[in-house]
Parts: structure tokens; sequence; C-alpha cells
């Protein structure tokens, strides 16, 4: 019987960064810019949106048509992977259903993400509830960041002057579509705060980059953008640092630890080709996580040695704790005055253009934190079995008569109905703030391991009755919005569904595994998300959020990524780390 070998390599990088998503291609990209020899690790398989998206193909193109869709967003969608991964299980405990999303391959989520591109407000960083602890950074600390985030990558919206959603450094957005015309005028009667979307993707030309074109306005950020006008990582991060010729990324490697010498410092990692399953360590002067935040967690927990038998950075206990992911709650419809419409291409940019930030103020309602609104509707490319919401709980739509008769059916008087109603839906989704609590964690499961024989995470996660109330509020505001506008909501939540709430990381917005803090106590990193108890190791994905605001956490991990990034070449010239 052969000896099972482990292949170790005999270069030492100045960094290794494990995962290619929003936090590691923006680490990677800052440090390879700056002249340092990188190794970037991705488990997934190598994406470019310029070849690979499937932008522009029509449902019918699918090598799959007439099958049982199982990806998640779609067939043509730049997903590369899901909530259920065969081979990649993951498991629950005490009636926990929380789903976690994992995306095999290059930048990671940000290939099929919305583009809703929102900075964090002064009190998501210091709350005055005092239900949550602060964050060891103000917003004016990050705001540089967040700056030069949007001057690199570019970003619509406009200046609207409000505290709590503050502005960046904007593009012209795109018009409203005829349906959000409708939308707006119908918010603002009702009191819900109506302003132009804030999404990453161009508008117009980047001053001085030409690899990268103006949006051309098909929608479909959703499958990555050929033309690179809309935020990707592999297309504005990783491809640009690689051309660099100072980032080496392999890809198809499954990260199973951190490695330590006896001191504790970290010297590399180690991975398995998903392939043919050899195993590799590789080493690195600094090892820089941004896996995402479950599997950053789920990477320090398995990390275990003499000098931290509790897992790296674990000290504190708090490794995998305080797991949160934003609530979310939606509901779709039609507008009956616009059946029959005329035809036009309004398919326009693929993140929203309109959008509700929070405008309430929580002191006066029955939960401690707010939510935004994401709106859409109107003509869309339609996919394989398709609808707009058309059907009353009577089952009836009006005619070309103009009287109620049965909706839908089959044959010629299915296809009729599509016909008439196609351009009449409208939608609208909230994203609140859950709060952040110890007792929502994952953790390692002692009995399972997935395919490549590493130990996978357990979860424990429940909605508390405030998030409950928060999708009941929710749920109230898109009745009056539609009542406001005359549509035909095509389904309601009541209590018996939680009011529509989504199960825990339904959303994708999970963070705050291996929180930040000034106390190594009661945190894993220190403000510039550095280990506490290994100070060549630091996590840049959202694992360090102390607690998300209702904010997207995209624009937050590139901008404290650039941060961290910034500080390791710091640290480096002052001889503070190798």
């Amino acid at each position: 019987m052969n000896e099972f070998q482990i292949k170790k390599s005999g270069i030492e990088y100045d960094a290794i960064v494990v995962g290619s998503g929003a936090g590691g291609g923006m680490a990677g990209y800052v440090l390879a810019n700056a002249g340092l020899k990188v190794l970037m690790l991705e488990a997934g398989a190598y994406f470019d949106p310029r070849i690979d998206s499937q932008q522009l193909k029509w449902p019918w193109e699918s090598p799959r048509r007439g099958a049982k869709t199982t990806r998640p967003f779609g067939d043509f969608d730049a997903s590369y992977g899901g909530w259920e991964l065969e081979g990649e299980p993951y498991t629950q405990k005490n009636d926990s259903e929380f789903a976690w999303f994992r995306s095999r391959m290059l930048g990671g989520r940000t290939n099929h993400w919305g583009r809703i591109s929102l900075r964090m407000g002064p009190d998501d960083f210091k709350p005055k509830d005092g239900l949550t602890a602060d964050w060891p950074l103000t917003y004016q600390e990050l705001k540089p960041f967040y700056d030069k985030v949007d001057r690199m990558i570019g970003l619509y919206g406009t200046v609207e002057g409000i505290e709590s959603e503050p502005d960046g450094i904007f593009m012209p957005p795109p018009k409203p579509r005829l349906t959000e015309l409708f939308i707006k005028k119908a918010a603002q009667k009702v009191g819900v705060k109506v302003i132009p979307g804030r999404g990453s993707v161009l508008t117009e030309a980047l001053p001085n980059n030409k690899d990268r074109a103006p949006c051309f306005y098909c929608g479909q950020c959703g499958r990555s953008c050929k033309v690179y006008g809309d935020f990707s990582s592999s297309s504005c991060l990783v491809i640009p640092a690689v051309n660099t010729g100072n980032l080496t990324v392999i890809t198809n490697a499954m990260v199973r630890e951190v490695l330590t010498d006896k001191s504790g410092l970290a010297t590399g990692v180690s991975y398995v080709d998903t392939k043919d399953l050899q195993e590799h360590q590789v080493r690195g002067k600094i090892v820089i996580l941004g896996a995402s935040a479950c599997e950053s967690a789920r990477l320090l927990l398995n990390s275990k040695s003499t000098a931290h038998p509790d897992g790296l950075a674990n000290n504190s206990g708090v490794v995998g704790k305080y797991l949160h992911d934003s609530t979310g709650a939606s509901m779709s419809g039609y507008l009956p005055q616009l059946v029959d419409r005329k035809r036009y291409n309004e398919d326009g940019a693929g993140s929203v253009h309109i959008y509700s930030p929070w405008w309430l103020d929580n002191k006066k309602l029955d939960f401690p934190r707010g939510y935004h609104i994401e709106y859409g509707g109107g003509f869309r490319v339609p996919g394989y079995a398709f609808g707009w919401g058309m059907e009353e709980k009577n089952g009836t739509v009006p005619g070309k008569d103009g009287k109620m008769k049965a909706a839908g059916g089959y044959g010629a008087g299915l296809k009729d109905d599509y016909r008439r109603f196609f351009g009449t839906s409208v939608w609208m989704a909230g994203r609140g703030t859950a709060i952040a609590r110890e007792s929502n964690y994952c953790e390692i499961d002692p009995e399972v391991v997935d395919k490549y024989g590493i130990p996978v995470l357990r979860f424990n996660y429940k909605w508390a009755p405030e998030e409950v109330k928060q999708a009941r509020h929710m749920q109230e505001t898109f009745k009056e919005i539609m009542h406001a506008m005359g549509a035909v909501a095509s389904e309601t939540h009541d209590a018996d569904t939680n009011y529509g709430l989504e199960a825990p990381g339904k959303i994708i917005h999970e963070v705050g595994t291996v929180r930040m803090g000034d106390d190594p106590k009661k945190s894993a990193l220190n403000q510039w998300c550095q280990a506490h108890d290994c100070k060549n190791l630091f996590v840049v994905d959202a694992a360090p959020f102390v607690q998300q605001g209702d904010k997207n956490a995209t624009w937050t991990i590139l901008a404290l990524s650039m941060r961290t990034a910034e500080y390791i070449l710091q640290q480096k010239e002052k001889l503070n780390i190798s």
C-alpha cells in the first residue's frame, strides 16, 4: 500500500489569500499592485465573465431545456453553486434552518449578486440603542476607503444628504421604468421615501480604465457582464491583479486548514485539489482569509494546534458566534391599468433603478432596527415557466372585454393571458437588520466530513420575535403601496408564515462569525481585521462584521479589505509583520 503523500511547495509567498470574492479579490488586488508576490486559492472553477458569461442567451438555448431546473437562479445565472452542494453537506442542531449558500467559482458570489452597493451609516457602526456592540471603528474612519472603492469600481446613484444612508461618489443613475414610476408615486403617497438606486454598474466610462465598458442595459447583471460593465471581483480585481505578474491563482483548491508553527504564527495553508483529491501545502509569510463568513470560521475552527487548541484566532471563543443574515420578505403583483401595454425595451440595468432607505424611527415601533426596500417589475426576458402575479385569490383576471374571467388555463387562452399581462408585474422586497446574537452560531460537526475529508459546519440559528415583527411591518408597507397604485397582489403572508420571512441564510448576506473588537477576550480580530492571537493572520470577508445594518454587505467588505491590505503594507514597511 502506498503511503499518502502531501505535496509541499518550495515557494514562500509574501501573502496567501484564501477566496477570490469581494474581500479576497480586493486584498489580492492591493497587495499585488504594491509588488508583493501573492498566491490566491479558490475552491471553485476559473471564471472570466468576458469568456464564460451566459449573457444574452435565450431560454431555449439551455443545454438542459426540458429538464427540471436545479440551479437556484436559473440556467444562465453566474452562480456556480447553491445552498446544497453534492458532497459538501452541512448540518443543523436544535431545529435550526440556516441555509448556507456557497459559490464555487473565481470571483465567488460577486458574479451573480444584485450589485446594490450601499454604505453602512454612522449608527450602524456605533448603535445608539445599546442592543449590540460597537464596531472598533467609525464611519468616518472607513469613509476614505468607501470613497476609494467608489472611484475605483464605479457606482451610480444620487446625493441625498441622508445621514443613515451616506452618499457616495456617483455616476448618473438609470431612469425609472414605467412600473417603477407607479411604485414611486404610490410609495410617496403613503409616506415611504423613494430615491434612485445605488448600483455598482457603469453608466458612463470609467476614467483611465480601457478594460471596462459602460452598461448597455441588457438587465442581465446576474449572468455577469462580458464587457465588465458591472462589478465582479473576477473582472475588476482578480484578473487585473493577475495581469501585474504578482498574483498567482490556483483554482479547484479546497483549503483544509491554516498551518502554524510552534509559536502559533501562520506559516501557510493546506488544501485539497478537488479534481484529483491530492493534498498540498503552500507557504506564506501572511495568511488572509476571504472565503466567506462561514467558510472562514470553518477554516479557523478546523485549524487546531498545540498553540491554538480551540482553533486558530479563537482564544476568545467567539469564532463561529454572532452569525446573522439580513431579514427578507417580499410581495409581487400586477397593475391592471398596464394590461395590453405597448411593447418596448425597458431592460435597464441589472441592479435596482429605485430604492427606499429606512424612513422611520424605531423608537415608535415594536422592533429595534430598520429595513430597506428594493423594487422592480415590467418587461423582463421570460424564463421557462413564467407569470406575472396575474391571478387574484379568486383565480380571475380582466378579459379583453373588461369582464372578469378565469386566469390562465392551457393552450391559446394561456398564451393570450401571458401576452396581455407581460409588462404589468411589480414586486418589492424588504432587506432588514437582524440583531447579532451569540446564540446564533456555526460550529464544527464532530461526526460529519465532506467528500474531501474536511469536517463540516453545524448551524444553530433561529429568528427572534423582533425579526418576525419587522417582516410583518414589511408586509403591511407593501400592502399600502400596492393599494395606493391600484395593484393586485399575487399572494399575501400572515402570521402562519412568519409574514413571509425567509429562512436565515436565504438572503445570502450572512456576516459576523469572526467579529472584530478592541477586547481580545470578546473578539477574534482587531480593528484592522488582524487576529488578536496570530499577528500574521487576517480575515477580509464579512466575518469581521460586528453588526450588519440594513445595507447589503459588499461595499463594506470591499472598503474594509482595502483598509486591511493598506495596513498590511504599512506594517511590512515598519517590520511589524514579515
